[in-house]
């Protein structure tokens, strides 16, 4: 543990702080680790970890009841957390006695909705400087009844409180609007976005983490590239970059005091604009026998002396995103990146002496046919030829729409299951390895992703584990029927609307959202802007 926790004093704030899945998943996560510190830095706090194989001493009784969402397919394990704490699942139902529920995170951030009902309070956007300000509001509010401190907590920037706003949809169950109860409330909540120039790096480095003994460094926040469909870039902005010598530096050197293994993490690593000092920094010989490893790299970035110093520093793989090997859809998704710099990025990676090059692919990408899933191959079997020595494999992922980006209005591709087949066809026998997500948990993140408080019922319906594709789709149809005879309010009176129409349906950008009342950093008419794709 890279700093000391605070004494609780005898008043503080019975925390809990849940993750939904194990131990060793969860304690890799850096958010998750940051919003546990800064719980754990306050003595006006005593707060206790929840995994869901393993939990520090719970409290007899907690005032506060944390879960953190960074995956869609996490959402119905949140449930058994609760119930496990004898916590009641739906807010509607706790009372003065039960703690307040809050949840944070990137799905959260985006779209709480179909988690909505669960919930007392949704921080919207980074913990930095919104957690801090929640727990003052709460240590000020000890003494109201639990309504009043929840309409209290309410009128603060980035402090959804679900139950205390409506949603209707018309005759036809088309979504209208969420509005508040009552003009006391905010009409909209927008997302808290911290701005300053030191970000994150780890606080606990352990050989129990699904990365063992790393200690993770954030280099970047955000990306400057804003491809059209990313959720990590536009819900994030503005880039944002860790300062060289207050931030990045003394984090590294702290992290070597306990491990040799160093991660560098970030949307875009190497656009850093002090990226190079940095790697001319860690390439002096008092760090020989470190281990050094960066996330995914812009293409254009990987030179051969970046990959003969990670080399140097134990790394023998790459990773950079491509999406497609086609430069048409390159173009559409606003990937500003050429077939000329791919391969010359493969090539350096070679020289280097790397062994391994990693790239991530899309299929069902808006205006996609069948010859740019062709592109693909032929780039990467000449990629493979050009560059024998080293090992190539293709992370395959199917196109889901992202709240507050400019693709949200479009669906999930019905073809793509087949695209992906087509791929893993044509690169496997040039020994070419292709990692392919589901298809069908593609779809299950886009039902959830684009999804409104009509999906809480089908959740609840599934709690306690991810579920089989089947029990989702079997839910989901339930809920249509309204055969689930689960009534959380006036909103789920009226059945979500037909599987496919959540799914694959494009929706045209003057229909309501769902996530309308939450304000991202871009405004709906700047993302209207960028869903217009460029003419060939």
């Amino acid at each position: 543990m890279l700093f000391k926790p605070y004494f609780p004093r005898k008043d503080a704030l019975k925390v809990v702080l849940a993750f939904p899945s194990s131990y060793s998943i969860g304690i890799t996560s850096l958010g998750y680790q940051v919003i546990w510190t800064i719980l754990a830095k306050r003595n006006d706090v005593d707060v206790r970890r929840l995994f869901t194989d393993q939990k520090e001493s719970m409290h007899k009784n907690c005032d506060l009841f944390g879960l953190s969402l960074s995956w869609e397919l996490d959402s119905p394990i949140l449930l058994e957390l609760l119930e496990d704490q004898r916590i009641p699942v739906w807010s509607h139902q706790r009372t003065e006695n039960d703690p307040i529920v809050f949840g944070g995170g990137p799905v959260l951030t985006a779209n709480p909705e179909p988690m909505a009902p669960f919930f007392d309070v949704i921080l919207l956007g980074d913990g930095e400087e919104l957690l801090p300000k929640f727990i003052d509001l709460l240590n000020e509010s000890k003494q109201l009844p639990r309504a009043k401190r929840l309409r209290s907590l309410a009128k603060n920037p980035g402090i959804y409180v679900p139950s205390l706003y409506h949603s209707e949809y018309d005759k036809n169950g088309n979504f209208l609007h969420t509005r508040p109860v009552d003009i006391d409330i905010p009409q909209t909540i927008k997302k808290q976005t911290f701005l300053g120039n030191v970000l994150n790096h780890s606080t606990v480095i352990t050989p129990d983490a699904a990365w063992p003994n790393i200690h993770m460094v954030e280099v970047v926040r955000s990306c400057p590239e804003m491809c059209r469909f990313c959720m990590a870039s536009y819900l994030t902005l503005p880039f944002r970059t860790n300062s060289l010598d207050q931030g990045l530096i003394p984090a590294v050197e702290k992290g070597l005091t306990v491990t040799k293994r160093i991660g560098l993490l970030g949307a875009s690593v190497t656009q850093h604009p002090q990226f190079n000092e940095l790697l001319q920094w860690l390439n002096q010989d008092t760090f020989d026998g470190i281990r050094l490893s960066v996330s995914s790299v812009r293409a254009e970035t990987i030179t051969e002396e970046l990959s003969k110093i990670l080399t140097k520093r134990g790394a023998k793989s790459i990773t950079m995103a491509i999406e497609s090997g086609s430069q048409r859809i390159r173009d559409v998704i606003n990937k500003k990146l050429t077939e000329e710099e791919i391969m010359g990025a493969a090539k350096n990676a070679s020289l280097g002496g790397l062994k391994n090059l990693k790239l991530y692919g899309m299929v069902g990408i808006p205006t996609e046919v069948e010859s740019d899933i062709e592109k693909t191959a032929d780039l990467l079997i000449n990629l493979k030829k050009q560059n024998t020595n080293i090992n190539v494999t293709l992370g395959a992922s199917t196109f889901v729409p992202k709240a507050h980006t400019p693709f949200q209005w479009y669906g999930v591709n019905k073809n793509a299951d087949k695209k992906i087949k087509m791929l893993i066809k044509r690169l496997k026998p040039k020994g070419i390895n292709v990692r392919a997500e589901s298809y069908k948990w593609s779809i299950i993140q886009a039902l959830i992703s684009r999804g409104d408080r009509r999906l809480a019922p089908v959740i609840y319906a599934l709690k306690g584990s991810k579920k089989s594709f089947g029990e989702w789709k079997n839910a989901y149809k339930a809920a249509y029927k309204q055969e689930l005879n689960i009534n959380v309010d006036r909103s789920h009176i009226t059945p979500p609307p037909e599987w496919g129409e959540t799914i694959h349906s494009y929706w045209e950008p003057t229909r309501a959202l769902p996530w309308h009342h939450l304000q991202g950093p871009l405004k709906i008419e700047k993302l209207i802007e960028q869903h217009k794709l460029p003419k060939n």
